[in-house]
């Protein structure tokens, strides 16, 4: 499985961005996508995942601002994400599992996009 994310770049503080995510090479629907992100230096940090039944979670820095959503092709997956802030500004990695969702620890992924680069200035 083959993960390109796509859609980052760089935004004033309390604009907007939309990701998107796409997987190629796996004939069946991941049951798992997500975002994480990372900043030098730090581990990485889970953002928000959804199952293959809607069903979402989120961390507790972007709630209200991100939302996560499946595209009506299969595996495919976004992130708009509005009110940006210095703060969210990392490397985002789209991720995805066979069997399971939610969790928050990034080792537990073992599929991983090439990620892209989210910036937003003050």
């Amino acid at each position: 499985v083959q993960l390109v994310e796509s859609g980052g770049g760089s935004v004033q503080a309390g604009g907007s961005l939309r990701l998107s995510c796409a997987a190629s090479g796996y004939p069946y629907s991941l049951y798992c996508m997500g975002w994480f992100r990372q900043t030098p230096g730090q581990e990485r940090e889970g953002v928000a995942t959804m199952d293959r039944h809607g069903q979402s979670h989120y961390a507790d820095s972007v709630k209200g601002r991100f939302t996560i959503s499946q595209g009506s092709a299969a595996n495919t997956l976004y992130l708009q994400m509005n009110s940006l802030k210095p703060e969210d500004t990392a490397m985002y990695y789209c991720v995805a599992d066979r069997v399971r969702c939610g969790s928050w620890l990034w080792y537990e992924y073992n599929i991983w996009g090439q990620g892209t680069q989210v910036t937003v200035s003050s």
